[in-house]
Order: structure tokens, then C-alpha cells, then sequence
């Protein structure tokens, strides 16, 4: 992997010199791991000027230097004080290397540390990198899908054991919590998100922190839960009825969630606009009545972090590419009754390849738990 996470070094070192930097200083996290593989605790990067790029640290508490291997052809610097700013030191770097310009994250730097960059580099022209590094991530490499796989597998694994064990009379903050142990026991670094559980009223709802509400006997229970592999992180959401036949609302609402969630699914390929796709699986709901159930987006992109570009929502800009990783995931959530959410990881493929790749396969049938 050390020469795939170089190579992405130079790509994003020819951005910069394209934009005038001839030295790029990178502080968010899951884009330093992307361009070496590791992830010590507020590690930056500082890529040229000089042959060897620069990963800067503090030491952590246990003494080790990095979640992951640092690559051998990138040099570690770890600061001796333990309240030692990584961004400053690697910015004092950039100056004794005679950079003239120096590009840096600003969408991930709070005010206080861009102005102490400036205080130490003075001379030195700053300017943005923007979402450079987010561009380069946004299409992944099979090894990554890989990851992302064996991820979704974890996620699949962990909510098919819970399904098969009783459920009625535990709580919602109970059920996330094993979720969560499962996740790990199955080979995860652990949960992509805090798990949502939802039952009775609280199903459907988006962001639904678990609460101490015991499941019953006809509610409606959604899930919502990801693996992190590797750094790497998938979701899968499904809604489920406990210990009953269906309602018919709660029939007729879950069919039409998942024709929306079908729909979404079915549109995602290689050139299609982003706002296409959050249209085709918004429509079914708006031509039922639900239109403002949806809220901002119906999927969002996936990978080293949860909620990545591509956003898929009305005023997404852009196109999708092949190999691009997003959720579509839909639900109408009715307030004091609850309500369906369907959620699933997939891959964006031409059809020539067999359309999009399904991560999550847990069934989407509407079983009576």
C-alpha cells in the first residue's frame, strides 16, 4: 500500500503546484490517513518543499505512534511537549525549507490556528487547498471497495444475529449497545456511527438516539448501523415489525418507502446527476403526500468517513463516476406513530458491468420479528 498512498502524495502535490503552493499542509484526519495509511491523533501532513514529506505528531499516551504503519518513504516528526500544536510545528517546517507559498485546509483549520500558521511563517503566502484531498478520495480504488465490502459484511452479520434473537421487552439503548459489541466481535474497528435503534414512535426518525423505550409487541423497529473496517465505513438501515402480522398502514407505508428507496437504487450510474438520483427516489413519496419526509438528501457518499461527497439531494451539484461509493437511504417518519427507513450501501458501476454493486444485503422483505 505505500506506493498507492505515494502515488496519491504526488497527485495532490501536482494540485498544488498547479494552484501556486509548492508546499501543501494537510490537517484533517481521514485525509492524512488517505494519503499515508495512518492515523496518529492529530497528526498533520506537510507535503514539499524537499524530497521527503513530513508526517507531524504529538506523542500519544500510550506511546504509539500511529493507528497504522507510517509509510517508510514519509519521515515522523513527533513533537516533545505533549501540548505542542502539530499544524504549527509543521508550518515552522515549511519555513526552514524555504517555501515560498504554503496551501493549507482552511475549511478544517479554526481561525486561532490559521492565524498562529501565519505568526510563524511570516514571508510565507498562504493559501487555500480546499477540498483537494476530498476530490482525490471521492473515486475509490478496489482495494478500498474491498474494505468497504468486508465492512458491509460485519454490519449484515451483526444485525442477521440480532434478528434472531427475542426482542420484545429490551430497550432500545440495549439493542444499539449489542449491536455494537457484535460489530467488534465480527472484526470491526468498531461502530462507522453511534447505532441507531428506533422502536414504536421513534422508528423512521433520522439521527434517532437510542432512548430507554422497551420494544412492543406490534411496533415498527428500525435499525441503522455501519462497520468501520480498515478506517473504512458502510451503513445499512432496515425497519422491521415485532411479533405480528403487519398492520396495514404499516404495510402500505413500508411498500412505498421501499419503491422509493428502489427507485434511488435503480437510477445510481456513472454520469447521472446527483440531483437526478435524489429526485427519482424522492417522487414516490412526494406523490403520496410525503414529500417533506425525505429531508435534505436521500444518500450521501461513504469511505473513511460517514456522510462523504457526493451528497445526493435536490441542489447537489455534479455527476457521479464509477467506483463512487454513496447510501440511498429514504424513510418517512410520522410523529407519534413512527415509520420505515431503508438504507443500504452500494457502488456506483456502469451497466456494462452489471449496474450498481449491493454491499448490504440484509433483506429488505418486511418480516414480523
Amino acid at each position: 500500500m505505500s506506493e498507492v498512498h505515494a502515488a496519491r502524495r504526488e497527485r495532490l502535490r501536482d494540485r498544488a503546484t498547479a494552484a501556486g503552493a509548492e508546499a501543501a499542509l494537510v490537517s484533517r484526519p481521514a485525509n492524512v490517513r488517505y494519503l499515508t495509511g495512518c492515523a496518529p491523533p492529530g497528526a498533520v501532513l506537510l507535503l514539499g518543499p524537499g524530497a521527503q514529506d513530513v508526517l507531524v505528531h504529538s506523542r500519544t499516551p500510550s506511546g504509539d505512534a500511529a493507528e497504522g504503519q507510517i509509510p517508510d518513504d514519509v519521515r515522523a516528526v513527533v513533537l516533545p511537549a505533549p501540548d505542542g500544536d502539530p499544524v504549527v510545528a509543521a508550518a515552522g517546517l515549511a519555513r526552514e525549507r524555504k517555501a515560498l507559498a504554503l496551501a493549507v485546509e482552511e475549511h478544517h483549520l479554526t481561525v486561532t490556528r490559521h492565524r498562529a500558521i501565519a505568526s510563524v511563517v511570516p514571508g510565507v503566502r498562504l493559501s487555500d487547498l480546499g477540498g483537494a484531498v476530498e476530490q482525490l478520495r471521492l473515486v475509490k480504488d478496489e482495494q478500498e471497495i474491498s474494505s468497504l465490502r468486508i465492512a458491509a459484511e460485519i454490519a449484515d452479520q451483526a444485525l442477521g444475529e440480532l434478528l434472531e434473537s427475542i426482542l420484545v421487552g429490551r430497550t432500545e439503548r440495549h439493542l444499539a449497545l449489542e449491536l455494537e459489541r457484535r460489530l467488534v466481535d465480527h472484526g470491526a474497528d468498531g461502530p462507522a456511527f453511534p447505532t441507531y435503534v428506533g422502536t414504536g414512535p421513534h422508528s423512521g426518525a433520522a439521527h434517532h438516539v437510542p432512548t430507554d423505550r422497551r420494544v412492543e409487541e406490534g411496533d415498527f423497529l428500525t435499525v441503522c448501523l455501519g462497520a468501520c473496517y480498515r478506517g473504512y465505513r458502510c451503513e445499512v438501515g432496515r425497519t422491521f415489525v415485532i411479533g405480528t402480522t403487519p398492520a396495514d398502514w404499516q404495510i402500505e407505508l413500508y411498500e412505498l418507502v421501499f419503491a422509493a428507496q428502489r427507485a434511488g437504487r435503480e437510477a445510481l450510474a456513472p454520469g447521472v446527476a446527483c440531483r437526478d438520483v435524489d429526485r427519482a427516489a424522492r417522487q414516490p413519496l412526494a406523490s403520496a403526500g410525503y414529500g417533506d419526509a425525505l429531508g435534505e438528501t436521500s444518500g450521501h457518499g461513504v469511505g473513511l468517513e460517514i456522510g462523504e461527497d457526493p451528497r445526493l439531494s435536490p441542489s447537489a451539484m455534479g455527476k457521479l463516476d464509477a467506483c463512487v461509493p454513496v447510501t440511498v437511504e429514504p424513510g418517512v417518519h410520522i410523529p407519534g406513530r413512527g415509520g420505515v427507513r431503508i438504507d443500504d450501501t452500494l457502488v456506483v458501476r456502469p451497466t456494462a458491468d452489471g449496474g450498481p454493486e449491493l454491499l448490504t444485503i440484509t433483506t429488505k422483505e418486511l418480516l414480523a420479528l
